[in-house]
């Protein structure tokens, strides 16, 4: 779960979307068998997972085979990294930075305001959501960097499965989208 509760990220919406974004990039048992996702380096795998335990700063640790020295929870890149930290004032690569910093790509790319709108009754809302997000974050549907994409159907039913454990569902609604 996201480590910002919902008064600091903006909203319940805005966090099942970060642990949606989390399960899509690093999936439900690596985000088991680690610190949420927010050691994980680009590469693990359940049965293979490259941990860092230092959040002082991104670990920049580059994988050959990925051509990536993507880390964290989002799979942030390190070349990308100081000019976040310092922009947000960011105190480390921790678990709270990583998804402060997560939100402002949600509000660059202009996912944000369809996250905020979105809920139980707009799903299509997040459906928007998770297009404008996709040239950020390559597991995205649409995102186009040749690696595997959830399905849109599997990232609305986690977002749902997410959305409830912040904001309950109201009796009677069926979250529909796509």
């Amino acid at each position: 779960m996201s480590r910002l509760s919902p008064q600091e990220a903006g909203g319940a919406n805005v966090c099942a979307f970060l642990d949606m974004l989390a399960w899509s990039e690093i999936g439900p048992r690596l985000l088991a068998e680690s610190d949420d996702g927010y050691n994980v380096n680009v590469g693990s795998t359940p049965a293979h997972p490259i941990l860092f335990h230092d959040y002082s700063k991104h670990p920049r640790l580059y994988q050959a085979e990925v051509n990536s020295d993507a880390a964290g929870r989002y799979q942030f890149m390190g070349r990308y990294w100081a000019h976040y930290q310092a922009l947000l004032n960011l105190p480390d690569f921790g678990p709270k930075s990583q998804d402060r910093y997560a939100i402002q790509l949600l509000r660059e790319c202009g996912a944000l305001p369809h996250v905020l709108a979105g809920g139980w009754l707009a799903a299509n809302e997040i459906v928007t959501a998770i297009s404008r997000a996709a040239p950020i974050w390559a597991s995205l549907p649409g995102a186009g960097y040749g690696q595997h994409e959830n399905k849109l159907t599997n990232l609305l039913t986690e977002f749902a499965d997410k959305l409830d454990v912040y904001a309950p569902r109201p009796d009677g609604v069926e979250f529909v989208g796509g």
